[in-house]
């Protein structure tokens, strides 16, 4: 048995990681596109590193377009299998891969409108929105905490990973010449005592980890709730300075934390009185899967649900589908909050406000996550005089403020409690992605202080022989 590493090496974004059985056999733990890689990104997102066509099971561990979003490539490079994934990750799966594809679609249109001017041959999408509808009949759907056979020597069992909604562990049983080898794959780790789902459940002994690292060095913020920071920044940014607090977040999991948060102000009596627009058609749509699948909540949003039916929504909230009603917001003097995707401000409608609202001295830019480093919101955190939005330079006069106690991820307390159901001698081999290269050398050491002795580092396509 083989593994090999094609994504989430040595970076964050493509996550792609491929069992090769010995009769042959292709088992891919996600397919994830690469994101903020600058001029890099495009050739990463179509170098496989395997042939499609060979993979003959894939097991998706959550929605995120750095785990899902090269699904439909796959499947119109050749794959023809199951894919395998908890209903509330299929659901949200399905809106985000239509949204990627259209994106890709208009943008691609707009770039060939002016190669062909140019006297240019026309560039290929990566994929289509019929590439996408096709690869949402591949799906699978698979309850969390119940062993389902893949196939008579293939089991596969899902468990609770607390990132988003529908997230998993994904653990396989794997037969071969009568012994069983069993392999963890974490996906994204959340973190324990998540205002809004389940904490991650423990997994069974495992010969091999494959685990996430994106904040393998950190610890995150802790005391203040999210409510009461971000009720401090609407107050002083809408409040005291009269400008607008623009939110970049994720449509999924982000935007539906900061709602909730926001609900939960207007609750005890503390929201302030402003306008809070979420500008995003897909966040919205976000919103409302996430309210179809309370199975995925914690007791306390359960609890809270007997007296507030939707903990998504409160007094002032607006929701923004219509394009020339984004655009009116950057026309607008009246103080608001504006909560649009994307979370890295690397494109959509926030990128746009961004770039209107910057210059001015009134306005904060929150930023409320993780950023690829060469991405807009990776360079907006360095706070510096000048930035380059659209090819054009803005002067950087609003301020730039982050709640890091927002992230989605496990810090390295976390990631160790998630590790905490292993004997580490029993475990032949970790293997560590899904981080910055430093970041995953760091958790690295911190493995084999708890006493896991064999932890690595995959490296772009390499390929590690399993015993």
């Amino acid at each position: 048995m083989k593994i090999s590493f094609h994504g989430a090496t040595g970076f964050v974004t493509g996550s792609k990681h491929l069992i090769e059985l010995n009769d042959g056999t292709k088992i891919l733990l996600d397919c994830g596109m690469f994101q903020g890689h600058g001029k890099d990104t495009e050739t990463l997102n179509r170098s496989w590193g395997f042939d499609p066509k060979e993979v003959d099971f894939l097991m998706l561990s959550h929605a995120h377009i750095d785990h899902s979003g090269l699904i439909p490539r796959l499947v119109r490079d050749g794959f023809n299998g199951k894919i395998f994934a908890t209903q509330a990750t299929i659901d949200l799966t399905e809106i985000l891969l239509y949204n990627s594809a259209y994106i890709q679609e208009a943008d691609m249109a707009f770039i060939n409108k002016k190669r062909k001017r140019d006297n240019k041959p026309p560039l290929e999408v990566l994929y289509t929105q019929s590439d996408a509808s096709k690869a949402m009949n591949c799906f699978v759907p698979v309850a969390t905490g119940f062993s389902i056979p893949v196939r008579n020597d293939i089991s596969l069992t899902l468990y609770e990973a607390g990132h988003i909604l529908g997230s998993s562990t994904v653990f396989l049983r794997i037969k071969e010449k009568g012994k069983i080898t069993s392999i963890a794959f974490s996906g994204d780790v959340g973190r324990y005592g998540d205002p809004i789902l389940k904490s991650p459940q423990a997994f069974p002994q495992a010969d091999y980890v494959i685990v996430e690292s994106t904040y393998g060095d950190k610890l995150h913020e802790t005391g203040d709730t999210y409510a009461h920071r971000l009720k401090e920044q609407i107050t002083e940014t809408c409040l005291q300075k009269g400008g607008k607090l623009i939110i970049p977040a994720f449509s999924v999991g982000r935007t539906q934390e900061i709602l909730f948060a926001l609900n939960e102000l207007e609750i005890n009596g503390e929201l302030p009185p402003v306008d809070y627009f979420v500008d995003s058609p897909l966040s919205i749509e976000a919103t409302e899967v996430v309210k179809r699948h309370p199975e995925c909540f914690n007791k306390g949003v359960h609890q809270l649900m007997k007296t507030d039916f939707d903990p998504f929504d409160f007094k002032g909230l607006h929701y923004i589908k219509d394009v020339s009603e984004s655009k009116r917001l950057n026309d607008r003097s009246k103080p608001c909050v504006i909560i649009s995707a994307s979370g890295m401000a690397e494109a959509g409608r926030v990128k746009h406000h961004i770039a209107n609202n910057i210059h001015k001295k009134q306005n904060t830019i929150l930023m409320v996550g993780y950023c690829e480093p060469e991405s807009l919101g990776a360079r907006l955190k360095q706070r510096p005089e000048n930035i380059r939005i659209f090819g054009d330079l803005f002067p950087v006069r609003a301020d730039i403020r982050e709640i890091n106690s927002m992230s989605a991820h496990a810090d390295y307390h976390d990631l160790s409690q998630y590790l905490a159901c292993q004997y580490p001698d029993e475990v032949k081999q970790v293997f560590v992605v899904h981080g910055e290269p430093e970041v995953q050398m760091e958790f690295t050491k911190r493995l084999y202080k708890k006493g896991f002795k064999n932890a690595v580092v995959p490296k772009l396509h390499e390929t590690f022989v399993l015993e």
